[in-house]
Order: structure tokens, then sequence, then C-alpha cells
């Protein structure tokens, strides 16, 4: 495994690997993340954006040609999962059967990975112009993406069968050329919430019908809205060049804002997955000119 990978790692961004041992437990408790480290290192020039963790395995994606990478919560080591198709790869989330649900953005494409083999399984083109599919939520039967550029969702049946497009109403304006539509996740009853970069504004979707509502925010604004993690009424929404964590509580009236965390280590953090009572987040370091030697890295916080 070190020899394949570490040669396509060498090949890609031209960097050294080390071997994560391999994760055993299930994220349920059986692993105390306390003595996890709280930052570690991704492999220089990767560009991460997304981030989806299954057990104490973390997996992000590259910018800048799409590659997946695994991490080990415990030690922060890691390896090149799968090479990249040379456009890059967002959003992120692992389903029960232990495939890799990736957001293809410019490539207008979804992409479906077995996380045990790195062998890819599937993809879904969605849109060939004007395109940005950035972010993924799993429901019980399906993958949705959201596209940047667009009024639309896609929808990808967890069976791998073809994906459809439902096009969005109400309340929701795309503004063109903008990032419109990023983080997503699932909504209190049954429907689906996504963020609006350009605007600040988080919607409900109707996932038959497509119609949005503007949820009301009590005055707050998500500014520089990117990924989205819900757990149970709390909302924690990534403000990716504000370098904040909000954490909003839901309810049939809107959002309230409950909490907010800064951190002196984040560096443009775009997306957010929990693991005990963490969170981990990449730095994406937008505001930070990419090379083959940029450095990288994923920060851990408590909850706010």
């Amino acid at each position: 495994m070190y020899r394949r990978f570490g040669v396509l790692l060498a090949a890609v961004l031209g960097v050294t690997l080390v071997i994560a041992a391999p994760a055993t437990a299930d994220g349920s408790g059986h692993s105390r993340p306390g003595s996890f480290p709280t930052e570690f290192s991704l492999p220089d020039g990767w560009q991460p954006e997304g981030i989806a963790i299954s057990g104490t395995t973390a997996y992000f994606g590259s910018r800048a040609d799409g590659s997946i990478y695994a991490a080990d919560l415990r030690t922060g080591r890691g390896e090149v999962l799968a090479k990249g198709p040379g456009t890059p790869s967002l959003g992120l989330k692992v389903d029960s059967r232990k495939r890799l649900w990736v957001a293809g953005g410019v490539g207008g494409d979804a992409r479906v990975y077995d996380t045990r083999s790195g062998a890819l399984l599937a993809k879904f083109q969605f849109a060939t112009a004007d395109t940005f599919v950035n972010d993924v939520v799993l429901t019980e039967r399906s993958a949705w993406f959201t596209d940047s550029r667009k009024a639309v969702l896609y929808e990808v049946p967890l069976s791998l069968e073809p994906h459809r497009t439902l096009a969005l109403t109400g309340d929701l304006v795309i503004t063109p050329g903008a990032t419109n539509l990023n983080g997503i996740v699932t909504g209190l009853d049954g429907g689906l919430i996504v963020v609006q970069s350009n605007t600040g504004k988080l919607f409900g979707v109707d996932r038959r019908s497509g119609k949005t509502a503007e949820i009301n925010l009590n005055g707050q604004t998500l500014t520089n809205g990117d990924g989205l993690l819900r757990e149970g009424r709390q909302l924690y929404v990534v403000q990716n060049r504000l370098n904040k964590v909000a954490r909003y509580t839901l309810s049939r009236d809107g959002a309230a804002l409950a909490a907010e965390r800064t951190d002196a280590r984040f560096d443009v953090p775009t997306t957010v997955a929990a693991f005990g009572k963490r969170l981990y987040l990449p730095n994406a370091r937008f505001t930070t000119p990419p090379t083959p030697e940029t450095t990288y890295t994923v920060v851990a916080i408590e909850r706010p």
C-alpha cells in the first residue's frame, strides 16, 4: 500500500507520506478523542475543502486535482486513498456502506469511492458549463448536491441509479457568477437546509417540489457561510473568510444565534465534521496563493 500510494502522492504533489495506523473505533464513544492531536498537517499543496469522518478516519478532498486523502484522527497521519480526475473534490460524506460521496466542483459531477480500496464506484455528470458542484448531504435514500451557480439540487439514489435535477423555486434568488448555494444538511421537517454564501441567507428546501423558504435568522447574516453540520436542533455554520464557526438553534420560527467560536489557528476553514466532543475543520487558506509547497492543516476545537 505504501509503494502504491507513495508513488502516487510523489507524482501528484511531490510530498512524502507517512502511514496511518488502521482505524478500529466506531466513533460512538469507544475511543476517547481527548488525547488525539488537536491539529495535524495535510500534504503540502493539497488545497483541502471538504471533510468527512467515519470511525476515526477523516477524509479530505483536494481542490488541486481531486485526489482523496485519508487521515487517522488518533495520530494525524495518513495517506492518499484515491487519485483524482484533475478536477476538484469538495464536499464529502461517507454512507453506511463505507462509500465516500464527493462533490466535483467545476467538474460538474459527483463521484463515489470505496473507502476500503479507494476504487471509483460511480460517477454522475450533472452539468458541463457554468457549474460548481459544492457540497453533499445523505438522506435515507439519496445523496443531495448543491450547485453554487444554479438554482438546482442534484439527487442521486444511494442505489447508484441515474440522478435527477430538482429545480428550485420560491425565495431563493441566484446571483450570476457568484458563489450561491454552498453547504447543505437535512432539516427538522424532512426537508433540506442550504446556505447561500454570497447573501448570507439560510433556506429550507422541500425535496419533493423544490420550493425554497428563507429561514428567519433573527437579525443575523451568515456572511461567507460555507459548510454546515446539524445535530438535532443545533446547526453549526462555518463562515470561512471570517474564520468563525457559529452555532444556531433551529425552531419553527427560524434560527437563533446561540454561540460563536473563532481560533487563532483558523486560516479560512471551510467545512466541519464532528467526532466525540470535537469539531474538525480543514484550513483552505483561500487568501494564500497556492503552490506545491503551501502547507495546510486541520484544526480540532471543542464545540462552541
